[in-house]
């Protein structure tokens, strides 16, 4: 096995991992396509600060895309509190349309520098160990660095206000009765996947982003009722999709990144068909005691 090789199993796994984390909380709030909104609007802040900075390593690309995919809760919600249109409709209609707005910029003003269409949408894993930043003499993926930070940084913020996150998202009255703030909670929840989706852009694209985020925390949920063994099971079948996806593409020669949202999608059938409580052949054995 090369170098080269080992390095892209590392970035898919801590890219699966970082984003594992806050896609757990999404999926126990019923929020999972808010993923694939941010994943896609946060395009639109990354392009108006390179406008802005005129450079794609600034570390303002982040804030500016963070500050995008907060703007996007909030229009959506917005839209929701109207009661003229559903919650999932809102999503529907906020996010093509800022996603849209920065493939316009992006094809008219930015066509001739690395910031295209197909690279966020499908990742450039392949070529990501070429990339390469030294921090502290040692010399590394940029993409590892960026995402082991960005991971780190989630893993830190969970472990921080874990009890905080818990009693919002299971009981956001509850949470405001013993004095917190479930809005301050969600937006600070929001932002985590909003800097988590620019983080994982230039390494595997928006649709593997939102596999990674969605898929191991529903297959995850099917499997346990506990928070904490929920976030490291969704971690597990994270790393697990991302290096079996990657011998798959290399076994069958096809897309990295098509192969390991396939083995998330995978993982996730399997777990249906056989989790021990909630599985459908469990649910089906039950049912046949029953009877």
């Amino acid at each position: 096995m090369s170098t080269t090789q080992i390095e892209l199993q590392l970035i898919a796994a801590v890219v699966a991992a970082a984003c594992a984390l806050p896609g757990v909380f999404l999926v126990l709030r019923q929020m999972a396509m808010m993923s694939d909104a941010i994943s896609h609007t946060v395009l639109l802040g990354i392009v108006l600060m390179f406008f802005v900075v005129g450079s794609l390593d600034s570390p303002l690309l982040i804030a500016g895309a963070a500050a995008t995919g907060l703007i996007t809760v909030m229009l959506v919600e917005l839209l929701g509190r109207t009661k003229l249109v559903k919650y999932d409709a809102a999503i529907g209609l906020v996010f093509p349309a800022l996603f849209s707005i920065a493939v316009i910029l992006i094809s008219r003003y930015a066509g001739g520098i690395h910031l295209d269409t197909d690279s966020v949408l499908l990742g450039e894993l392949a070529f990501a160990p070429f990339d390469r930043l030294t921090v502290l003499g040692i010399s590394a993926p940029r993409a590892l660095w960026v995402m082991g930070v960005i991971g780190l940084l989630n893993l830190v913020l969970i472990l921080l206000f874990y009890k905080e996150l818990k009693l919002a998202t299971f009981d956001a009255g509850l949470a405001a009765a013993m004095g917190f703030s479930p809005a301050l909670i969600h937006y600070g929840l929001m932002a985590m996947v909003s800097i988590t989706a620019v983080g994982a852009f230039d390494a595997v694209g928006s649709i593997l982003l939102v596999a990674f985020m969605v898929t191991p925390a529903a297959s995850a949920y099917l499997l346990t009722d506990e928070l904490k063994k929920m976030l490291g099971i969704a971690v597990a079948i994270g790393v697990i999709s991302a290096i079996g996806g990657y011998w798959i593409a290399h076994w069958v020669d096809v897309n990295i990144a098509g192969a390991m949202a396939t083995m998330t999608g995978v993982t996730f059938l399997i777990t249906l068909l056989f989790a021990p409580n909630r599985g459908l052949l469990a649910v089906w054995r039950r049912r046949e005691r029953q009877r």
